[in-house]
């Protein structure tokens, strides 16, 4: 448990720009957060859940981020900033992960057993992203702010949308996801209604030459 603890203060000088010392990243929420859940966790083992849950929800309490006791993470997880993040009992969570505030990994209600995702080795979830259900995002992945993440992840791979996309796998782009210049899809469907209003003119003007011909 103390490795662990040593392991994310050297994750968060290594990968926080704003760390300058060691004593300031013990203020840091979020070590705190993992700190007491690794405790919680520790009687989760020992199936003193009652106890475990106690510690998780004080940890709560005073970091703002709630990670059930019943998760599995790996070492080196820095948590940035981390308010409102949430990682269910089923999420597991690999090796140097960077979670940012407002994340989820949690379950969408409809799975027994495996309800939340697990998130392979170098993970990192974007500021609000959702990531939900009992799948995997593979080894270096990213998943970007906001996005709402339903289904697997490749490794070396970048999500983004709702739901999310891959466009990026291996440094390679994949899918041309701009998010600026959207098309309108109210304008689409009054175009396809324009379209088929003129089809049945023509349509009704055809059937009308065809009656008048016919009446001669």
């Amino acid at each position: 448990m103390i490795r662990s603890y040593k392991d994310e203060i050297q994750s968060i000088k290594d990968r926080d720009p704003a760390a300058t010392s060691t004593l300031e990243i013990l203020t840091y929420s979020g070590l705190h957060a993992v700190a007491m859940y690794r405790v919680a966790h520790w009687f989760y083992l020992k199936n003193l859940k009652f106890v475990a849950r106690v510690i998780s929800q004080t940890a709560r309490f005073l970091t703002g981020i709630e990670i059930h006791p019943g998760a599995k993470i790996g070492k080196g997880l820095l948590i940035d900033h981390g308010a409102g993040v949430v990682i269910g009992e089923t999420a597991e969570i690999g090796d140097n992960c960077l979670l940012y505030q407002g994340c989820t990994l949690g379950g969408t209600g409809k799975d027994q057993g495996k309800r939340h995702p697990t998130l392979g080795n170098n993970v990192m979830v974007g500021c609000g992203a959702k990531v939900l259900g009992p799948f995997k995002v593979g080894d270096n992945s990213k998943i970007a702010a906001n996005a709402v993440v339903l289904e697997s992840v490749p490794p070396n791979c970048t999500a983004v949308g709702v739901p999310a996309k891959v466009v990026k796998q291996n440094g390679k782009r994949t899918l041309d996801l701009d998010q600026v210049h959207m098309p309108d899809p109210v304008s689409q469907e009054l175009c396809k209604e324009r379209i088929e209003l003129e089809r049945l003119k023509k349509r009704v003007e055809e059937l009308e030459k065809l009656i008048g011909q016919e009446g001669r």
